[in-house]
């Protein structure tokens, strides 16, 4: 069987760069028309008509948006739900891609664009993007980015907001040794949660001690270490406050392997609720962020974008709101 023609063999036979090529078949300014003419030859020599390629050829459109994710993890995946509930009944399909983990972390989302930008999708929503900009053919929405607000439209929950409520609710219940086990200090929500757990010992009259912070990562394997570490000194919190849900559900599991009880011992609270929150026993408190929603208003701006059209507001935050549930309780006297 002969193998499909491949961009690449395109670029080659016309001596023109894989950018030319995507260029010239997605109708792209940048390019003259004769090399426009000479590339669509050399595709109609190879058959690349057969590929998404070549139907994007006569529709200038894949009708594709993309969701771009650094790994596929319960924040992901819950995000990825709400573009897919968003886009149902919309004429566009939904590809989510994770780039190759052997290179570095810082960029992948300028790689992933490269890739799928005019040849297979339309439009992109990045989740948590490690640039502030990114230089691309196509509309991009971009979802918690690690520097915050950027060039490109944004949707974020309300990270500061919901650890000062998740902290003044440790502080309501009379607790006063109030630990925090942080997030990744590249993420811009996690140096908000932070800031919202010491603004709200400010407000309680508690002095900040950086000898109750821990950073977790994020991770439930990388936060298991420093939850061990906060949780065997001699005067230990009596709750603490997790950057995500995955660092809380390993400072439980650490919790029971040191022998104490939750929320006897140690009351904890999370942020994010995955679905894992209120499965988990005893069920987990948290600060829920609506990260469907996320996903379903990153993706209604992208469509807005595709249209044409002006987005009426290019910086969304939306509320975070406390779960009350078992793992949270007025200290032991």
């Amino acid at each position: 069987m002969t193998p499909r023609a491949t961009i690449h063999d395109v670029a080659a036979a016309a001596g023109v760069s894989v950018a030319t090529v995507s260029k010239a078949v997605n109708g792209r300014y940048g390019i003259s028309a004769a090399t426009t003419a000479r590339v669509l030859d050399v595709v109609q020599q190879l058959g690349y008509e057969s590929s998404l390629v070549a139907s994007s050829m006569r529709s200038r459109r894949t009708s594709v948006i993309g969701i771009l994710v650094a790994d596929f993890e319960p924040f992901s995946a819950e995000i990825l739900k709400g573009v897919g509930a968003a886009l149902q009944d919309s004429r566009y399909d939904l590809l989510a891609y994770s780039g190759s983990r052997q290179r570095e972390t810082n960029g992948w989302e300028r790689r992933s664009l490269s890739r799928l930008s005019g040849t297979l999708i339309d439009g992109a929503i990045m989740v948590t993007p490690t640039v502030d900009t990114a230089s691309a053919e196509i509309p991009v929405v971009a979802i918690d980015p690690h520097t915050g607000r950027a060039d490109l439209p944004t949707v974020e929950s309300d990270s500061f907001g919901g650890a000062l409520q998740a902290t003044r609710y440790l502080i309501e219940l009379g607790h006063r040794r109030i630990g925090f086990l942080a997030g990744r200090p590249d993420l811009r929500s996690a140096t908000l949660r932070e800031a919202g757990y010491r603004q709200a010992l400010t407000d309680g009259g508690i002095p900040f001690n950086p000898a109750l912070v821990r950073v977790g990562l994020y991770k439930r394997d990388t936060a298991k270490a420093p939850a061990a570490s906060l949780l065997s000194m001699t005067d230990r919190p009596t709750a603490v406050f997790a950057a995500n849900d995955l660092s809380a559900i390993a400072i439980i599991q650490v919790a029971a392997e040191l022998g104490l009880e939750v929320p006897g011992d140690l009351s904890v609270i999370g942020f994010d609720d995955i679905p894992e929150a209120s499965q988990m026993n005893p069920a987990l408190t948290t600060i829920r962020q609506p990260m469907k929603k996320i996903g379903a208003t990153a993706a209604n701006m992208l469509i807005t974008l595709l249209n044409g059209e002006t987005l009426p507001q290019n910086h969304i935050r939306l509320p975070t709101g406390l779960v009350r549930r078992a793992t949270t309780a007025p200290p032991r006297t």
